[in-house]
């Protein structure tokens, strides 16, 4: 019999559900996992917000509840409350009606459909850019979806640990007109730190400056300061600046939602009627990809936008999880004081959002995994929502042993 892949060769896992394949296998009582992206209580179980399981007890009681098919956009109820509270109720591109909006499968998917849009009606040829370092599936989805020129900008001061503003800003003012730019709404994933609102109108003025794309990937909103609508400040500046953002977001983080995967793409556009153009173009790139997203995420995420004290529940209890995470942080960096482990530790505290770029070495995490069971990415970062009040000494002490070679 015919077989059509005779010569197909086995690709590397991903390297971080790789990672996190090993740490699930690991039988050590002392692992700890700091590699996934996914936050974790006191007790490093997941973390389900009260106001979902009322959401979705909500749903369950509802006999107007069926299966049926969503439209290919997905949930209009959701696209609507997504939008209101990404780009704020007042938004004028809100209230004017010229957000193209449709429902993705999760911030991965929004990217992926969002780069496919760009790469499929901008001019050929046209340079994508990414942050360096950035999220690794950044690069691989630009790709995928038909960028023939990916490139980097520049962001990150390893040296002085902070973002390299000049730089960036420098990178930026190099890229022709009309290049694709990835930006990071908010909690800059792997560093943990973002331009300073003073810096994000600097970069507004040069995006209309230099007629450059910003395309936003919002994986994060609440995540960086426990304020949903001070961490979207960069992308409201931009549409207020008169620029036409396409915007990936996800409610993975936010809402604890992971497995649901809900997420939506937004466009902005000048009118109404360039609405309903990107609109229908991006139903023809859905259709022949999953037809149409799936419902459950959708009524979760429309049930609590859509009741008031829902929303400010679920604020309460997202800016509990950031306080957690920033407590992680402080006893994290006085533990490595306290052992005067060498080198400077003032920005894990300084950084924001569940990741930090702690400056550890390549070779030092992998130490960390083999010998200490503490995972990790090679490049350092670590989720600081992996640590916990009784893991955070030995996990300290760990960093202490890979960096001096000896228990503190």
């Amino acid at each position: 019999m015919f077989y059509p892949f005779p010569d197909l060769a086995i690709v590397p896992p991903d390297a971080l559900f790789h990672l996190t394949a090993r740490f699930k296998a690991d039988t050590d009582p002392k692992k700890i996992d700091l590699g996934i992206g996914a936050y974790r209580d006191g007790e490093s179980k997941p973390y389900v917000f009260p106001v979902v399981k009322k959401a979705e007890e909500m749903i369950l009681a509802d006999p107007t509840s069926n299966h049926e098919y969503l439209p290919i956009e997905g949930h209009i109820q959701f696209r609507e409350l997504a939008q209101q509270l990404i780009f704020g109720a007042d938004s004028p591109a809100v209230v004017e009606k010229r957000i193209s909006s449709a429902q993705t499968i999760s911030g991965t998917g929004a990217v992926s459909l969002g780069c496919k849009l760009l790469c499929r009606f901008m001019k050929p040829g046209t340079p994508i850019y990414i942050s360096k370092p950035t999220w690794p599936n950044h690069s691989p989805i630009c790709t995928e979806a038909g960028f023939t020129d990916v490139r980097t900008y520049d962001y990150y001061d390893d040296v002085n640990r902070k973002v390299d503003f000049e730089k960036m800003k420098k990178s930026l003012e190099e890229a022709p007109e009309g290049a694709v730019i990835i930006l990071h709404m908010c909690a800059h994933n792997p560093t943990g730190y973002d331009p300073t609102n003073e810096q994000w109108e600097i970069l507004s003025d040069l995006f209309v400056e230099k007629k450059l794309v910003p395309f936003f990937d919002a994986a994060y909103q609440g995540f960086a300061s426990g304020d949903v609508d001070d961490d979207a400040f960069s992308l409201r500046l931009f549409v207020r600046k008169g620029l036409y953002p396409v915007v990936a977001q996800s409610f993975a983080k936010s809402m604890g939602l992971y497995g649901e995967r809900i997420g939506a793409l937004h466009v902005v556009t000048p009118s109404p009627e360039h609405v309903k153009a990107v609109s229908s173009n991006i139903q023809k790139l859905v259709r022949p990809m999953y037809s149409n997203p799936p419902c459950h995420g959708a009524l979760i995420i429309k049930t609590i936008l859509s009741h008031p004290d829902m929303v400010a529940q679920w604020k309460m209890e997202l800016a509990g999880v950031c306080d957690r995470i920033k407590s992680m942080r402080h006893k994290l960096v006085e533990k490595l004081v306290e052992y005067k482990t060498p080198g400077t530790w003032d920005h894990i505290v300084a950084q924001r959002g569940m990741f930090s770029f702690t400056g550890l070495t390549a070779d030092q995490c992998t130490r960390l995994t083999d010998v200490h069971h503490i995972y990790l990415t090679k490049t350092g970062r670590i989720s600081v929502a992996g640590l916990r009040d009784a893991t955070v000494e030995y996990c300290a002490q760990c960093f202490h042993e890979v960096i001096t070679g000896a228990f503190p």
